[in-house]
């Protein structure tokens, strides 16, 4: 009898049994909370609790295992039909047991104590997702793969976004720094901290948060503050209404963003919100950011 057949026989069943260990094995993985979430095997039915979790968990290729999400959640295509489980203010608990998730991706600032503590009572697995530096981005790309048994899409993604990073902190390292004001709302004037993800992404091009210093995550300012703080650039989300938004600074002619029309407009989810996106918006925002430097006075056009 020949002894190969069966050697090689020996081995596939091996390496079979391997694979199915593998797929079996217990994974443990460290949220953004310090937490270690562990599930017996890859999530197959996840609830993202929050717009950016929602585009995570596409981008690190476990679409089609997100059963349920919440509001806002508008990208990709796909997750716009999604079932949607509630707000950011009010999550419907019976909804959510209705979808039977195996894992809970929850967004601690955005979603209340309350909210919290109710999912966390239902006894499935919850993990944190609170990117705030944009090396996060990449890092919660690979957790999550491994949370859905998607690693490999995952880790791709999490490649090209990191390359795109990269290329852009090259293109902008050693470029005069532009000190901007980031505004997120006008009525009350509201802004973003030096923890904010902004505050990395205006690092990345230059760009210096003039209310970085700031000790709440999203501060209520004054219009006094800004001109106090007199900013070269003004940056703030696209509104439809001509009136609103940045434009209310016109009328502060002493400020020398307006002087300089350094009042730029853009699509404030590609920059607040802390997915692979974010490198497109901060590529548009390094733009803005270099043409405020060759408005300054006496700039070499």
């Amino acid at each position: 009898m020949n002894p190969l057949p069966a050697l090689q026989m020996l081995a596939l069943l091996c390496a079979t049994a391997s694979v199915a260990a593998s797929a079996n094995a217990a994974i443990s993985v460290r949220d953004d909370a310090g937490n270690t979430v562990t599930l017996a095997r890859p999530a197959q039915r996840v609830i993202s609790m929050a717009p950016h979790i929602t585009e995570l968990l596409f981008a690190a290729g476990a679409g089609e295992r997100v059963v349920g999400a919440i509001n806002y959640s508008d990208y990709p295509e796909a997750a716009k039909r999604l079932p949607l489980i509630g707000s950011d203010s009010q999550i419907d608990i019976e909804r959510v047991l209705a979808l039977r998730p195996d894992l809970l991706v929850v967004w601690q600032s955005g979603n209340t104590a309350r909210q919290l503590e109710q999912l966390k009572a239902l006894g499935v697995p919850v993990f944190y997702s609170e990117p705030k530096k944009l090396e996060q981005v990449a890092t919660s790309l690979t957790r999550l793969g491994q949370l859905m048994g998607t690693e490999a899409a995952a880790q791709a993604a999490a490649q090209q976004y990191q390359q795109k990073i990269a290329a852009l902190t090259a293109r902008y390292a050693g470029k005069p720094v532009v000190r901007v004001f980031y505004q997120i709302w006008e009525k009350p004037i509201y802004t973003l901290n030096g923890e904010h993800i902004v505050s990395d992404a205006l690092r990345v091009c230059g760009g210096q948060n003039v209310f970085a210093s700031q000790k709440v995550a999203a501060p209520s300012v004054s219009s006094e503050e800004v001109l106090r703080v007199n900013p070269e650039a003004i940056v703030g989300g696209e509104r439809h209404d001509a009136e609103a938004g940045i434009q209310i600074w016109r009328k502060y002619t002493a400020l020398d963003a307006v002087k300089r029309g350094n009042l730029f407009m853009l699509d404030s989810e590609l920059l607040v919100r802390a997915t692979p996106r974010i490198a497109d918006g901060i590529a548009v925002l390094c733009e803005r950011l270099e043409t405020a430097r060759q408005r300054r006075p006496g700039a070499t056009p």
